[in-house]
């Protein structure tokens, strides 16, 4: 199915410490999670090992939040929260 990366979600993914390549890595491996109205979600934990804003962080979680419009898959908004996550 096609991915279609809203221009507004790519700029706040940018931001929030992920790219376009694992916002689709989170939507074709990532596993569901909650979304309003309607909507798709699927996250997806990456090894971070790194410093964010002055802080280490062992782990990142991307929240890839779409719809479903035909056969495009259309991104709505994109979550990204650092810390460290059981398996």
């Amino acid at each position: 199915m096609e991915i279609q990366i809203d221009p507004h979600t790519l700029e706040r993914a940018e931001e929030r410490g992920t790219n376009e390549e694992e916002i689709k890595n989170v939507i074709n491996t990532g596993f569901p999670i909650p979304a309003k109205y309607g909507r798709t979600g699927k996250a997806k934990v990456y090894d971070f090992k790194q410093k964010r804003h002055g802080k280490y962080y062992e782990q990142k979680r991307v929240e890839a939040i779409y719809t479903i419009e035909r056969d495009v898959i259309i991104t709505v908004t994109i979550y990204v929260f650092y810390g460290k996550w059981e398996g």
